[in-house]
């Protein structure tokens, strides 16, 4: 095990909205008896998207002792997910994640994703 960022979710706060496991794409989180959980860590890869789309605040990146961060499984798991037809669309257009790279953002306060052809007209109107 190494020190390493990886996502915390404080079960008091956390509500099981599950807007949490879309963002997510590694899959590390689930929710698990109506709790976001985080599944596996070697998955969870301490990048932070999940964290601006938890409304309660539940979600925290810290840095502990956790499994290292597992590239080759999380590309497994997030190409099971498209497989599974489980595929992330822009706000704005439409475009999905399979055809665009697609960017996290807040927007009016809510996590979406953006494709790179929408997002100067979302900074800049």
């Amino acid at each position: 095990m190494a020190v390493r960022k990886i996502a915390r979710i404080d079960e008091e706060k956390c509500d099981g909205c599950g807007l949490c496991v879309t963002p997510c794409a590694e899959g590390a989180i689930e929710l698990v008896n109506g709790k976001a959980k985080i599944v596996k860590e070697e998955l969870c890869d301490g990048a932070g998207f999940c964290l601006s789309i938890c409304p309660t605040g539940a979600l925290t990146i810290e840095e502990r002792e956790a499994p290292e961060f597992d590239p080759a499984a999380a590309q497994e798991r997030i190409h099971a997910r498209l497989e599974a037809g489980d595929v992330l669309s822009c706000h704005k257009c439409g475009t999905k994640e399979t055809e665009k790279p697609l960017l996290a953002c807040r927007v009016n306060g809510e996590g979406v994703w953006v494709c790179v052809k929408c997002l100067p007209r979302l900074i800049h109107g």
